[in-house]
């Protein structure tokens, strides 16, 4: 399959195109090596599948939480969604498939609940820039192309997400749990995000709504304990809940403060195997 990547920069998106390219697939990314308007005037290159992995990261530290970095990063994700989703509308000859990236904001956030793919949406900022993002890709389903989204957790990997941003704190002997601490964290290792998405571009009774997740129930503490251990240091410096929200803001700080248990059901029950289920395994792996 020629797979077309739109966002191919950051750490998710190098472990898709690394995978695509193990399992036989070639793939073109864009918008870096074509830009939008170049895609807008000339359409899609002829593809079998493409896969959106833009989007700004909402919970950088060193952004205010303000209206105007609210609407940066509607716009990183809503845009290039729409766009994708026009182009592959237009298309004679579209691709077979569609897999947009979306995010576990899309359920409330708990301190209790579980949630599967069924699951209700939240109505927070972040639910619903989810269910526009989702709403958005869903527009370039026809006859001729499925549409996948994929719900994806707190990404784990070596060169970005949470891992890059907490390890010299940890690394230093400063690192903790996150207010209580048992509240839920929903994680998934970045070989599995990019699993997940060449499983739905290859497997075309895959449609809709997959959690991307890892199967089983852990809170921060569960993280804190592995994370520290696995870098042979103490985790004895909590980070207190106000300390938190002057950090973030009250808006992202529900996020880290009460998490979300969010279970693959879908994602399992259309065959996809986890590489890693377990926590201090895929911790070893990326810090070891």
């Amino acid at each position: 399959m020629h797979v077309f990547v739109a966002g191919g920069s950051g750490f998710v998106e190098y472990a898709v195109c690394k995978l695509l390219q193990e399992r036989g697939h070639t793939w073109t990314a864009g918008p870096n090596k074509v830009s939008w308007s170049e895609l807008m005037e000339n359409g899609l290159p002829e593809c079998d599948a493409v896969i959106n992995l833009c989007g700004g990261n909402p919970f950088d530290p060193m952004k205010k939480w303000n209206e105007e970095f609210k609407d940066e990063i509607i716009k990183s994700i809503v845009e290039p969604n729409s766009n994708i989703a026009k182009l592959i509308s237009d298309m004679n000859q579209p691709p077979k498939v569609f897999v947009s990236a979306s995010a576990v904001g899309f359920y409330p956030p708990s301190t209790s609940a579980e949630y599967t793919e069924g699951g209700p949406a939240g109505t927070d900022f972040f639910a619903r820039l989810s269910v526009d993002w989702e709403n958005i890709a869903m527009q370039a389903r026809s006859d001729k192309t499925r549409v996948s989204l994929v719900r994806i957790g707190v990404a784990l990997g070596k060169d970005g997400g949470v891992i890059k941003q907490m390890k010299l704190p940890f690394y230093l002997g400063l690192g903790g749990v996150i207010g209580s601490g048992e509240q839920f964290f929903p994680w998934i290792h970045v070989d599995d995000i990019a699993g997940i998405f060449i499983h739905a571009i290859e497997n075309d009774q895959v449609e809709g709504a997959l959690n991307a997740t890892a199967p089983g129930v852990t809170t921060n503490h569960d993280f804190t304990k592995a994370f520290a251990a696995a870098l042979w240091r103490p985790s004895i410096f909590p980070l207190p809940e106000f300390i938190v929200k002057a950090m973030f803001g009250s808006e992202r700080a529900v996020v880290f403060l009460e998490g979300y248990n969010v279970q693959p059901k879908r994602t399992l029950e259309s065959g996809y195997t986890f590489k890693y289920t377990s926590l201090t395994d895929a911790i070893n792996d990326i810090v070891l």
